[in-house]
């Protein structure tokens, strides 16, 4: 029922879907095939996709790792913006733009920029007993409104009509694209890498082992000598590292500049892609595409049939309470208690 459940959530999902689409008026058959099938009827809604799709496994893996043992990284939209933020300043002023250096010096910043944002819950988690999933979010908007002065401010482009945007990235700081006609480039490879990392860490080494029984059974870890405090450092530092690499890709990759829009919510996206994987390295995979599937075919219906874009939101939240609901069912068992005479 545990690998059942995403089905049921998702079924139930599309019903709800359905009635929402007939309650405005369309038709619930062709708006779903809008939604789900239309943009794959082509190699650039395909491209867009595997685009897509691979922020949010990527940043998923590295928060899976986390709640596998109960630390709760809720701000990895804010770690991808700082890492975001390092990887172009790293891009913008380097000295030398046409080094072969560049590109990984930029990897590098977006990830220690994001692990260390993470390090800032972790530390106050681990010494303080701070909750995480507070301090994490807190976090985010913090780092929207940083990158929101540097746009604004010190790092707006003087030629760009005065539009909160950097300059262009320079050639040797971008992730050139496999074909000029679509927009998916190499950073699919970062993510590959990422979900064999994440599986080899979580199902095939001790210390993976130990992270899950320290949220399975915290009592029992402690009594066999598992640090939580490790645990809150890992979890943690494995969400920021890998947003703040999906923030660097998404700065070189597609969009080419930092902006305001770096990122549409992938960060919290994210969260459900790790739910409703179960936690688990290739769930998360399938996670991440039908996520990815639901921006584009926000994005789609948007477009040709009028339908406000927070109907993606909406899919989204839909989404996660049919699985937390599942959850419920799964894990607990309702009963009736008679009172005693």
């Amino acid at each position: 029922m545990r690998v059942g459940a995403p089905v049921v959530a998702t079924v139930l999902t599309l019903i709800v879907g359905s009635i929402f689409f007939a309650a405005l008026g369309h038709d619930p058959l062709a708006t779903l095939h809008a939604f789900f099938v239309a943009p794959l009827n082509s190699m650039n809604g395909l491209s867009e996709w595997l685009l897509k799709a691979s922020p949010l496994i990527l940043i998923a893996c590295g928060l899976a790792v986390g709640f596998r043992a109960n630390v709760w990284n809720i701000g990895a939209e804010g770690q991808l913006i700082i890492g975001a933020i390092a990887a172009s300043g790293v891009g913008l002023f380097w000295p030398d733009p046409e080094s072969m250096l560049l590109l990984p010096l930029m990897f590098l910043a977006g990830m220690a920029a994001g692990m260390a944002w993470a390090a800032i819950p972790a530390f106050l988690r681990a010494r303080m007993n701070t909750n995480e999933i507070l301090v994490t979010l807190m976090l985010t908007y913090v780092a929207t409104l940083l990158l929101s002065w540097l746009v604004h401010g010190p790092w707006r482009d003087p030629a760009g009509f005065n539009y909160p945007q950097t300059a262009l990235l320079p050639v040797g700081a971008m992730l050139e694209p496999f074909d000029y006609s679509y927009r998916l480039n190499p950073s699919v490879f970062i993510t590959m890498v990422a979900v064999v990392a994440m599986w080899l860490f979580t199902d095939r080494s001790f210390l993976g082992y130990k992270m899950s029984v320290s949220g399975a059974a915290p009592l029992a870890a402690r009594y066999a000598g598992f640090r939580e405090s490790a645990a809150v450092w890992i979890g943690l530092l494995a969400g920021g590292a890998a947003a703040g690499v999906a923030g660097m890709a998404e700065a070189a990759g597609p969009l080419g500049q930092l902006s305001p829009q770096i990122s549409p919510g992938y960060g919290f996206a994210a969260i459900i892609v790790a739910f409703v994987g179960r936690l688990n390295a290739f769930g998360i995979v399938l996670g991440g595409l039908l996520m990815s599937l639901l921006f584009l075919g926000g994005e789609g219906v948007q477009m040709t049939l009028g339908l406000p874009s927070a109907l993606t939101r909406i899919f989204q939240g839909v989404l996660l309470f049919f699985l937390l609901a599942a959850d419920f069912f799964i894990f607990y068992r309702l009963r009736r208690v008679r009172e005693k005479a």
